[in-house]
């Protein structure tokens, strides 16, 4: 049993793990499946507890928050089991083509009225190659570099060459989003029209240009706990500098839609683990926050999160984000984001400030 094994300074076996990444170790997957494996309610209350230590500690109590504008809906040509904007799937998602500059600076606004950091561009395609289309989404993202009022993000999909990341550098772009999803062991599940390597391809050509990194994933795909400790891993080897939790919101019409969902608490375990194995980045809580974790919505920053998409997530609607500003407010957080990190990513908007699939 894990309780079991006692550290000789005092304590269980998760303080002791918990000190040692306070002290800069890295824990090592053994330690992380051990942590993941976790059932005994006492054990999961401190390994919250020791999560919520180091976020403290490598992050301090300011809530970074993003939001994004729905720069491209629906009719993506990829066959991810989980999207609603899948053109392979029938479902009610919006679908509208490349937004215009007034869509773009509108967002940019709102999102400065409300103190909200990063705006992120998202648009649901393959991806990214020199032409037209690319020429008209560097000028946005110069449009947005030049308002000088939130820093520019994107999430655009698979870029096709290191060309590509480095005109998105010179743009003005500094934080891209490209999820990994989950393990790559389980990712051919979810997807076949492209693979896991081209997605690790282009987090390297974004480290390559000088762009951070933003990649995480969705918990509730049907993953295994091996599968989520093993995309935490990942992240940390790929050296991401922001990583989003989303959770499956299941969407009609998907391949998923009839997925049961994960129980808050392992949820919620789940955050407090990936906060062990990456004690310096940004863990953002993002798209199914609402749905899936319920009254325990705030239980994830004692977990380790260090930042929250607000607004409306790609298909469907998040919390007012009065409602998000006050339960910070509540728990003594500071809101608020911090320039020098990358914030975060996915989402569509129903609220003004946009936001996951």
């Amino acid at each position: 049993m894990f309780n079991d094994v006692i550290d000789a300074a005092g304590g269980g076996r998760v303080a002791a793990l918990g000190r040692r990444v306070l002290e800069g170790a890295r824990v090592s997957r053994p330690e992380a499946l051990e942590l993941f494996g976790i059932e005994d309610q006492a054990d999961l209350v401190e390994l919250l507890a020791w999560a919520n230590r180091i976020r403290a500690r490598f992050k301090g109590n300011r809530v970074a928050l993003c939001s994004i504008v729905n720069a491209k809906a629906g009719r993506c040509s990829e066959d991810c089991r989980f999207c609603a904007q899948s053109g392979h799937y029938r479902t009610a998602s919006p679908s509208h083509g490349f937004v215009d500059s007034g869509v773009m600076r509108r967002a940019a606004a709102e999102a400065e009225r409300w103190g909200v950091g990063a705006l992120a561009l998202v648009a649901a395609w393959r991806g990214l190659s020199e032409g037209r289309l690319f020429d008209e989404v560097c000028e946005r993202i110069g449009e947005l570099a030049g308002l000088g009022t939130v820093r520019p993000d994107a999430s655009l999909g698979i870029l096709s060459s290191q060309a590509v990341a480095d005109r998105l550098r010179a743009a003005g772009l500094r934080c891209y989003n490209h999820n990994l999803e989950t393990s790559r062991r389980f990712f051919p599940q979810l997807c076949s029209t492209h693979t896991y390597e081209e997605r690790l391809q282009t987090l390297r050509f974004l480290r390559n240009a000088g762009i951070a990194v933003c990649s995480g994933g969705i918990l509730g795909l049907g993953e295994t706990r091996e599968d989520r400790c093993d995309l935490a891993l990942t992240l940390r080897e790929v050296g991401a500098d922001a990583v989003p939790i989303n959770f499956l919101n299941p969407i009609p019409g998907t391949p998923l839609a009839g997925t049961a969902p994960v129980p808050p608490m392992e949820l919620l375990k789940t955050i407090a683990c990936f906060r062990f194995i990456l004690p310096t980045q940004h863990l953002v809580i993002a798209g199914g926050r609402s749905a899936n974790l319920r009254q325990l919505q705030s239980l994830v920053f004692m977990a380790g999160a260090s930042g929250l998409m607000v607004g409306g997530y790609l298909t469907t609607a998040g919390p007012p984000l009065e409602q998000d500003l006050q339960m910070i407010r509540d728990l003594g957080l500071d809101r608020g984001a911090t320039p020098a990190h990358p914030l975060v990513l996915h989402a569509t908007p129903r609220h003004p400030v946009g936001g996951a699939r």
